[in-house]
């Protein structure tokens, strides 16, 4: 049987790889909890200090699985969207508070929580066939997987409920003007190979800064200037008492290139 979710390894990064390229990487039930699943032992695994989500084939995902969803619907379930809190809300959760940089590799297509999963990456690389799809609303339903959380942050509160409503697709180039996209390569066979040596350049620094500025900008977007204050006070208590800090600081003064081990 065929892995719902494939796990590569290269030293510190780690490539999360939808891989049910025949059905465009929608989420279907393993899928979802493979995605889950991972993503919780890796916020614990030392040895991973960034994580790259790509997508198998040519696209990055479609989004739920429609066909799974609706033999859900006419089996008379009480709670058809129940997915939403057992698998979308951990997952994005998970990616979100990840305390390391997470790149997403969008090439081709990512639709509904296919989008919204790529949103909640920290950086977004696509390429020319690279399109995104708030396709919530053409199914009759409202956003899931955070992107009511992350659209508003990425293209502002107007646009965002825009592309809700409208649900119309957005170009690569469009894309990459409004933020949906941090880079846009030149050909998409650029796109893996680009976030994964971005992803390593990343793993090779301040894993634990990294975490402690993800952390402060979620707390920032949503808070007062003095919970940011709080935040900036607690997040460098932290990263001062890291051996990275100091060998980083010993580095500067004596004009070496710092090396950073993650802690």
């Amino acid at each position: 049987m065929t892995e719902p979710l494939l796990v590569d390894r290269t030293d510190a990064v780690v490539t999360l790889t939808l891989n049910r390229p025949q059905a465009m990487n929608a989420f279907d039930v393993a899928l979802k909890e493979a995605l889950r699943d991972t993503l919780a032992e890796l916020e614990t695994d030392r040895s991973c200090r960034a994580v790259v989500l790509a997508g198998a084939g040519g696209s990055f995902s479609a989004g739920q699985d429609l066909r799974e969803h609706t033999s859900t619907l006419e089996n008379g379930s009480t709670d058809p969207l129940g997915t939403v809190r057992v698998h979308y809300n951990p997952i994005a959760a998970r990616l979100a508070n990840l305390p390391k940089p997470v790149v997403a590799a969008v090439r081709g297509m990512a639709a509904g929580a296919g989008a919204s999963l790529a949103f909640l990456a920290d950086i977004r690389i696509g390429g020319p066939s690279t399109s995104f799809l708030m396709a919530f609303a053409k199914v009759g339903l409202a956003a899931d997987t955070g992107a009511s959380w992350t659209l508003p942050r990425l293209v502002g509160h107007a646009k965002a409920v825009e592309l809700l409503m409208l649900a119309e697709p957005v170009r690569a180039e469009e894309a990459c003007r409004l933020g949906l996209l941090t880079r846009l390569m030149d050909d998409d066979e650029q796109v893996l190979p680009a976030a994964q040596e971005l992803a390593a350049r990343l793993a090779a620094g301040p894993t634990v800064a990294y975490g402690a500025i993800k952390r402060q900008l979620s707390i920032a977007d949503a808070g007062t200037l003095a919970d940011a204050l709080s935040a900036e006070a607690q997040a460098q208590a932290i990263c001062g008492a890291t051996a990275d800090h100091k060998a980083a600081t010993l580095a500067f003064v004596a004009k070496r290139k710092p090396v950073f081990e993650g802690h």
